[in-house]
């Protein structure tokens, strides 16, 4: 059974009615999300400048795709470190640190040359990363009223994705010459300390010395599965997805501009459904079956997707929804996270829920593109497809099966 959070009585559920009055303490909020959301504008903006500096310096898109690759792994390698770290320090001088480690990285890309170095630095920089995103999830669901829990964090992923995509078009406008596109990011992570520091006496508060140390956070790989093993579909689709459906399009006979577009599609459909996701969330009895229905779409879509092939427009319309409704396995998977649990658990079950998204991201390019050599063009929808049945079957299983006994 999933576990059920010591206080207040609760009903049936993810419902807490003695706690449904808390009020929207709006200071933490707007500064954990501001703080994130800026930093996902420097993450937007620096992950096509360094494949564009590295191309320009002559590596090879297989070194690229390593040096990038590097990512996964350093945010694998931070999940179980943010807990204890933030425990033994606060959350906010963590925050803060990792900002000024985000920074130096950085810049260490514009003065560094050599190749290697960069594996360095960009180990560096997803670590504080990694670490930047779990401490401000479980600031925004520990701050968040149990109630609006799930439109909070609606309106934190609508946040975070506008972020990430003002982050490529500041780079369109910059270029990737000179320091200037560096001291944006910069500046940038800069200025996100300041709503840190601003909220620094409404920071959640863990205590102790650290805690169980950094394998404290496996035991909740599993202690909310439907929660972490969502996001490790999500982490896999999207990664997989966006890495690989231009070439699935230019493969059934899209142009370049027009595959690429459908990326735009699903983008635009996550901005627009997460906020009414979040909203559905916080009016259901059990948000598993939100989770369930989301997982449900995503098999329907990937189903639906060979036929639809020959029509752009059809596709277009289909991975808007598909898109926007996938993601809510994140969105509304942490929201079932914060609703089971509380304090250091809940910054332990976050960095669990951030380390499953990193093993996704490892799981589903690999998968989906052995896929598309075995079986063809259509190998990507099928794969995708086989992602989310196995989902389906899991969580059905634990609400169904597991319940009656």
């Amino acid at each position: 059974m999933e576990p059920k959070t010591a206080a207040p009585t609760r009903t049936a559920g993810n419902h807490i009615p003695a706690l449904s009055e808390d009020p929207l303490r709006i200071v933490p909020l707007a500064a954990a999300i501001a703080a994130i959301s800026v930093v996902g504008i420097a993450i937007g903006l620096g992950m096509p400048l360094l494949s564009f500096l590295l191309e320009s310096r002559g590596f090879s898109a297989g070194e690229i795709g390593l040096n990038t690759a590097a990512a996964g792994f350093a945010s694998i390698a931070a999940a179980p470190f943010a807990t204890p770290i933030a425990t033994r320090f606060g959350v906010v001088r963590t925050m803060v640190a990792m900002l000024a480690l985000a920074g130096a990285s950085f810049a260490g890309f514009y003065a560094a040359d050599g190749f290697w170095s960069w594996f360095a630095l960009r180990i560096g920089l997803h670590f504080a990363l990694t670490v930047l995103f779990i401490l401000s999830e479980f600031w925004i669901n520990h701050s968040a009223p149990p109630r609006r829990r799930g439109m909070v964090l609606g309106v934190y992923a609508t946040v975070l994705s506008l972020g990430f995509a003002l982050g490529p078009w500041i780079f369109a406008q910059v270029g990737s010459q000179g320091f200037a596109p560096f001291a944006i990011a910069l500046g940038l992570i800069s200025a996100a300390a300041i709503p840190v520091l601003a909220a620094w006496r409404d920071s959640p508060d863990l205590g102790g010395d650290g805690g169980d140390g950094p394998l404290g956070f496996a035991r909740h790989l599993v202690s909310v599965p439907t929660a972490t093993a969502a996001v490790f579909v999500f982490g896999a689709v999207e990664t997989g997805g966006f890495a690989l459906l231009p070439v699935y399009g230019l493969r059934i006979g899209f142009t370049e501009a027009d595959s690429a577009m459908l990326l735009t599609m699903i983008g635009l459909g996550n901005v627009v459904l997460q906020i009414p996701l979040g909203y559905l969330s916080d009016h259901l009895g059990d948000r598993r079956w939100l989770l369930v229905g989301c997982a449900a779409t995503g098999l329907a879509g990937m189903l639906a997707l060979p036929y639809l092939s020959a029509s752009w427009l059809a596709m277009a319309i289909l991975l808007f929804i598909w898109g926007g409704v996938v993601a809510g396995l994140y969105t509304v998977g942490l929201a079932h996270l914060g609703a089971q649990l509380r304090g250091r658990d809940l910054a332990s079950a976050n960095a669990a829920f951030v380390f499953c998204y990193s093993l996704g991201m490892l799981a589903g390019p690999w998968s989906i593109g052995a896929g598309m050599d075995i079986a063809g063009p259509q190998g990507f929808a099928h794969v995708l497809a086989i992602f989310f049945a196995a989902y389906l079957v899991l969580v059905i299983f634990r609400t169904v099966v597991i319940a009656r006994r």
